[in-house]
């Protein structure tokens, strides 16, 4: 039974435990992460589980996470998927498991063994009836919503401890109905069934953490089937070892909860890269001609197409950048959807559109070069097996998912994959894909300006500037997670941690959005500044600021760093202090200070390893030299 269908199969685990074993210890974790890359089943999963847990941790390139899982039933034996899972995701994953059923102790009178650990995330796995009290079946709707009102504010005030206990993020699993239906298709008619309780206290879950920022492992949606021994909830396994997951699908329940860290941890896609012929539409438009494309109604496969699109164009709407990496002739491409009356997408909603004879992987770092993100942001779909293979060699940390003969199946098979699971959406997300569509124009206007001022000029840039105010927090710590390149130190803040900056008297935390004639930008920078006892009073330490890379080279950081240094002579401060640390993905903005007017000076002691450091005399600045209108955030 595959449960990741979207991975290729194991060839032979054993040959390649041995193979990788024999490797560098320093590319050992590299090797790890390749074969979690795979529909590995229990015991596959155990088997890499053992050989990862012998490596350094964390290894470079891997984000840590240290999850403690806290439930009211059976956990460990799902330890060893979560850590497989986090592999497949560039996550470091630690593991803690709370005593069977005493998450209510640990949560609100502490555990001295959760404390030591000091998670960052904690997940709370929790059974229907340690949650709701049995209800007669006479019971009315009014009973039943005050029951699940009480049992979900007290959920919220779990996650409000595990904020302040351990200032880590609460992940919260919805609820597996573990009894059948008592009317069949018509169960609200019977409000106090546990079916439809069930499903009313998952919907009020689902609610709370959207509104008090929780993660959410949604098993009772994303796990298929109810009931049995090949099934997500087996009741023998619950009568015996109180295990409510069965161990069969702990690589999809381990997947599912990995999804989720790394979405919290901004390794989630941002780019959805799409062949052409036989993937967004039957047959091949060079040997065919555009009457004869099957897309649209009328035909099976045409309307199956027609979905695909249709699905692709929702991913849009929530801010998934599209690109196209077809080999064919552009005009001849192009006009299918300039055209065909049936297409979805516009040629404008494609923010990188690539279609030539050139080998697919050399498109695709291409594309990622012209939208200024990392080939690991990518999504690549493509119905040739053949050419998915070659990207797979190619560019191994490009997600190029197993595709199924037909593509009605397609829109599922992308959505179970996870690639663009979000820990948040937020206003900014749902304009990204415009915003990287429109670049595509200015390279135009670009392209016809006849030297760079008078470029900049004409984009008529606006940046406006504000401290990062709760509305703001969001999207601040989503950018901060993810950004890599444009990052002087990669020091990463959830939403708590932001804040927390925020009531530090001593600290500047500022957040930027850019406007100019092609539209908004949206939050495209952060930069955090705060006092440090290494320094003296009248200096402030930058060690956060970054910028999203599809602004670069438009004198945004000229002029950031005005408004920062303005913000700073308002608190009396007369000296700031640039802090940059060699990620290996960052060297971008290894001159970034320098290139500003700063002056390198020694490490202090105590200062992270590797680290280098600038100092700017505020007095001494350099007059800034920018093309943009500065405005404050109302």
């Amino acid at each position: 039974m595959s449960l990741l269908p979207w991975l290729l199969l194991p060839s032979d685990l054993g040959a390649d435990l041995r193979a990788a074993k024999r490797l560098d210890a320093a590319d050992q974790p590299a090797a790890a992460a390749r074969l979690a890359g795979q529909d590995l089943d229990m015991f596959e999963t155990a088997r890499l589980d053992r050989f990862a847990a012998g490596l350094a941790a964390p290894a470079p390139g891997f984000v840590p996470v240290r999850l403690a899982l806290l439930g009211s039933h059976t956990l460990d034996h799902l330890v060893p998927a979560i850590r497989v899972g986090g592999l497949r995701h560039g996550l470091a994953i630690a593991t803690h498991v709370g005593d069977y059923g005493q998450y209510r102790n640990a949560l609100l009178a502490g555990d001295a063994a959760l404390d030591d650990f000091a998670p960052t995330h904690v997940l709370l796995a929790l059974d229907f009836a340690s949650i709701l009290p049995a209800l007669p079946l006479s019971a009315g709707v009014d009973e039943v919503d005050h029951e699940i009102a009480t049992a979900v504010a007290a959920i919220r005030v779990w996650w409000q401890r595990i904020r302040a206990r351990w200032n880590a993020l609460p992940i919260q699993q919805t609820v597996l109905s573990q009894s059948p239906p008592l009317v069949g298709s018509n169960e609200a008619l019977l409000p106090a069934s546990p079916a439809a309780m069930s499903l009313k206290l998952n919907a009020a879950i689902r609610d709370a953490a959207a509104n008090d920022g929780a993660l959410l492992v949604d098993v009772a949606t994303r796990m298929p089937g109810e009931r049995g021994g090949n099934q997500r909830y087996d009741p023998v396994r619950w009568y015996q070892a109180k295990q409510l997951i069965n161990p069969i699908f702990s690589p999809l329940y381990g997947e599912l909860v990995a999804q989720v860290l790394a979405a919290a941890a901004g390794r989630a896609r941002k780019c959805l890269v799409l062949d052409l012929d036989n993937t967004m539409w039957g047959g091949v438009v060079g040997d065919d001609g555009i009457e004869n494309l099957r897309l649209g109604h009328g035909n099976a496969e045409g309307e199956a197409f027609l979905a695909f699109q249709q699905y692709v164009r929702q991913l849009a709407a929530r801010g998934i950048i599209l690109a196209v990496c077809s080999k064919n002739d552009h005009e001849i491409a192009r006009a299918v959807f300039d055209r065909h009356p049936d297409m979805q997408l516009a040629y404008t909603d494609i923010a990188c559109f690539v279609a030539n004879w050139n080998d697919k992987a050399g498109n695709l770092r291409a594309i990622a070069a012209c939208l200024n993100i990392g080939t690991d942001s990518l999504v690549f779909i493509d119905d040739n097996p053949v050419e998915r293979a070659i990207v797979r060699r190619e560019l191994p940390e490009v997600a190029v998912p197993e595709l199924p003969d037909d593509v009605a199946f397609y829109p599922e098979r992308i959505a179970a994959a996870g690639y663009f699971e979000a820990a948040v959406i937020t206003r900014d997300d749902l304009e990204r894909s415009r915003s990287y569509a429109t670049n595509s124009q200015r390279a135009a206007a670009l392209d016809d300006a006849t030297d760079m001022d008078g470029f900049l000029h004409s984009l008529e840039m606006t940046l406006v500037s504000g401290s990062i105010v709760p509305i703001d927090r969001p999207r601040a710590a989503q950018l901060i997670n993810k950004s890599n390149q444009f990052n002087l130190t990669t020091i990463r803040r959830n939403e708590a941690e932001l804040e927390q900056v925020g009531r530090d008297p001593g600290a500047i935390a500022l957040c930027f959005r850019l406007r100019d004639r092609f539209g908004d930008n949206g939050m495209i920078s952060v930069i955090i500044a705060r006092r440090d006892a290494i320094w003296p009073d009248d200096t402030l330490l930058i060690d956060t600021w970054l910028m999203s890379c599809r602004v670069l080279g438009r004198e945004v950081e000229v002029a950031a760093l005005s408004v920062l240094i303005d913000a700073a002579v308002e608190r009396g401060i007369t000296t700031l202090i640039g802090e940059y640390r060699p990620s290996g993905r960052n060297a971008l903005v290894e001159h970034h200070f320098e290139k500003l007017g700063f002056t390198s000076i020694a490490p202090p002691s105590g200062g992270a390893e590797g680290a280098r450091f600038w100092r700017l005399a505020i007095a001494d600045r350099p007059a800034p030299a920018h093309h943009l209108e500065l405005e404050t955030a109302a």
